[in-house]
């Protein structure tokens, strides 16, 4: 009679701790609807977020430029190209490095940027072709530039 009233004991104590199956599958659905609403929003914030990174390091590189010219005297040429900023291609009065971590970095999808000097934009043409490295395209794959 005791281990029976035992047993009794175990089994309402089992029944009422945890999670129902029903439960834990209404909170999946709930937490999987979330996601499907708030992953596309945070997705097109990190695309937009490379965007302006790439657009900042274009600013950053170009004020490189300004002062290797003001060093120098003329901007590298297309041959010499961005990596006369951290490497002296040959002048007596080059003052570099003139990015800090001694390294042309390159786009935030892993790309190197373009330059070309004499620039058909302006002095210097500095640029990422985005997401897809092809000319053209929009959103993310949109071309960055030093003259828009």
């Amino acid at each position: 009679m005791n281990s029976s009233k035992c047993r009794q004991e175990t089994w309402s104590r089992a029944g009422q701790s945890g999670f129902t199956l029903i439960e834990l599958l209404v909170v999946l659905a709930i937490i999987g609807l979330l996601a499907g609403l708030v992953g596309p929003q945070v997705m097109k914030h990190l695309g937009g977020a490379k965007s302006k990174t790439a657009k900042v390091q274009i600013e950053d590189i170009s004020q490189a430029l300004d002062m290797y010219r003001l060093d120098v005297g003329s901007y590298p040429t297309s041959d010499q190209g961005l990596g006369a900023l951290v490497n002296n291609p040959g002048s007596n009065s080059w003052n570099g490095p003139y990015l800090s971590k001694n390294a042309v970095p390159t786009d935030p999808w892993n790309n190197e940027y373009h330059y070309r000097m004499p620039g058909e934009h302006g002095n210097f043409d500095l640029y990422s072709y985005g997401l897809d490295n092809r000319q053209g395209g929009e959103g993310e794959a949109k071309d960055i530039t030093n003259w828009e």
